[in-house]
């Protein structure tokens, strides 16, 4: 006795003399427990405050084997009916998981199962599945909880959910399963939009957390909210034509810009095939990105109305310079041609592009010098970033814009087209800044975006800038409302809309293929702007490697007139008091 008594003198001296510390920190760290408290991602809206894309709550399944093993009771006081009850638990709570999670049961029994980790103590984690949504874990546990089946339990894992499905997804992108930006305006944007995760540490015992232990709160602060110049409507109204064109022409993909040429704002911005942002796995790889943004390709006699600009501004031409146009012209050593065949035709300038000749566009661009020329195009923004708010625009996608020291004959091609290369949302900034009075506005996808805190962020944006007179913008606008409005033209693309003056250009070029000659099929476009007596809208449609025709007055045409139609009033744009006939001549 006198032994067992002074060794328990001994312990106790111990533990509450000497090492009473040491063991008070033990005891505490044991009580004490952190979770960490989940940010929201910045909601993005359109610009009329529809959402576009907003973090929802969601759940992480949790299995605790150990405790399945035992149904949740005391594994070393169970009673026999208890007992029972366990060796079934794996099973039911397996085919309960199957029913809403879906998946094998025999793959959820090897999780139940494991009842012990690979050292031999409790097995208390094994993570069933992520991102279920609030509704289908409620239901899930209501039907766990009736049957009296314990062990699963959930810890916050919110989803990132896009409520129209595939409305924009190639501007928006999407998030992957950390919820981290992978595409899109969520990529490009993921620093402001992820929030900052808070943390809650508590005290707690075996029988729940102790009312007056220590306990710190940090909350968390959701990511910044985000308006966009897209307009919801108007982008569904835009994706709807589009694919109708892209199946029409039975086409590889389509894209379409419609933008606001006084602002650069883009109103909507849609590429086909696209994908749905809830569910980008299920998608094609090559269709998750924005080929506006991406893709560049030889833009064709859209082209001619950048050529037509920068002669205008450099005084060498007026819209009714005389051109006598021959069946070809020899450039380098072959011939160039038009689409069509022809004789000697005499044309003004203004005939030339409503005629769409790349022979009188050659013979007119042969007046400025190449170096002027490559600074001209340089200044509309072709080959260099134009820095819209959205990734995907690195060096190797700017598109090719020869240099000042091109050779003759590529002169010739750029002027009408060929032998260089853009993006979509290039060459309709370009033509924005051409047709507004001659300023160019950097593209824009976003209106505004806010911290939680009420601060707004800032981005860098380029001063508007001017790129050439309003007398030679004005003189282009008329030019380009020959193609529609003049009794001369009696092609496709020669269709006016009621009540308002339209303006346009189409495009038709041929692609290169692999070897670098041009058998790759043909890219098909159209650039709509009105009002002619005061452009406010910009409708741009590329139709790539149509099967079903080729030319852009044919497969991009109807698309670009159909979506002028709905945007005008959209915008509250007035018809025009007075349509006048056109009577400008082509012809000399």
């Amino acid at each position: 006795m006198a032994v067992l008594l002074s060794i328990a003198s001994g312990r106790a001296l111990l533990l509450q003399g000497i090492d009473a510390s040491a063991y008070a920190q033990t005891a505490a760290a044991q009580l004490n427990q952190s979770q960490v408290l989940k940010a929201d991602r910045g909601v993005i809206y359109d610009r009329n405050g529809e959402v576009l894309a907003e973090t929802q709550p969601a759940f992480s399944v949790i299995a605790d084997p150990y405790s399945i093993s035992s149904n949740g009771a005391d594994p070393d006081h169970m009673t026999a009916e208890q007992r029972a009850k366990a060796e079934q638990a794996p099973a039911a709570i397996a085919g309960i998981l199957v029913k809403y999670l879906g998946g094998s049961k025999d793959d959820y029994l090897k999780q139940l199962s494991n009842a012990r980790t690979s050292d031999g103590g409790p097995n208390q984690y094994e993570l069933i599945a992520r991102k279920v949504s609030a509704a289908v874990y409620q239901q899930m546990t209501a039907e766990l909880d009736a049957g009296g089946w314990y062990g699963i339990y959930s810890a916050p894992d919110p989803v990132r959910y896009y409520p129209n499905g595939t409305l924009a997804s190639n501007v928006l992108g999407f998030v992957n399963y950390d919820d981290e930006g992978a595409a899109g305006l969520e990529y490009g944007q993921d620093e402001h939009l992820t929030g900052t995760d808070g943390k809650q540490t508590y005290q707690s015992s075996y029988y729940g957390t102790i009312p007056l232990g220590d306990s710190t709160l940090i909350e968390p602060i959701d990511g910044a909210s985000y308006t966009l110049t897209i307009d919801s409507e108007l982008q569904w109204m835009a994706e709807t034509a589009l694919t109708n064109a892209v199946d029409n022409a039975k086409a590889k993909s389509g894209t379409v810009i419609i933008q606001a040429v006084q602002t650069g704002e883009i109103l909507a911005m849609s590429t086909v095939p696209t994908f749905d942002s809830n569910n980008p796995a299920a998608a094609d790889p090559d269709d998750l990105g924005n080929r506006v943004i991406t893709d560049a390709y030889e833009p064709g006699s859209v082209q001619k109305v950048l050529t037509m600009a920068a002669l205008l501004d450099a005084e060498l031409i007026t819209p009714d310079t005389r051109v006598q146009v021959p069946s070809q012209i020899l450039s380098g050593d072959a011939p160039i041609r038009d689409a069509w065949s022809h004789g000697t035709l005499e044309l003004t300038a203004r005939g030339v592009l409503a005629q769409s000749s790349n022979i009188g566009t050659v013979q007119l661009a042969r007046q400025i010098d190449k170096a002027r020329l490559s600074e001209y195009l340089a200044s509309f923004g072709l080959g260099s970033s134009t820095g819209i708010e959205l990734p995907g625009e690195p060096a190797g996608s700017l598109g090719i814009l020869p240099g000042t020291d091109m050779a003759d004959y590529t002169r010739d091609q750029i002027s009408f087209g060929q032998g260089l290369s853009v993006t979509a949302v290039q060459e309709a900034s370009a033509i924005s800044a051409i047709v507004n009075g001659g300023v160019y506005h950097q593209p824009t996808v976003i209106a505004s975006a806010t911290t939680m805190s009420g601060e707004k962020i800032d981005f860098d944006r380029t001063e508007p800038r001017r790129v050439i007179s309003e007398d030679a913008s004005a003189q282009v606008v008329n030019m380009m409302e020959a193609s529609v409005a003049s009794p001369e033209m009696t092609t496709a693309d020669s269709q006016m809309i009621d009540g308002y003056r339209m303006a346009g250009k189409s495009g038709t070029a041929q692609k290169a293929d692999q070897y670098g000659n041009y058998g790759g099929g043909y890219t098909g476009s159209y650039v709509a702007v009105a009002p002619a007596e005061d452009p406010q809208i910009l409708v741009y449609v590329v139709i790539d490697e149509p099967q079903n025709g080729y030319y852009g007055g044919i497969v991009a045409f109807p698309t670009a007139r159909q979506l002028m139609i709905q945007t005008l009033p959209r915008y509250g744009v007035v018809p025009s008091a007075d349509v006048p006939a056109y009577t400008d001549p082509l012809t000399y």
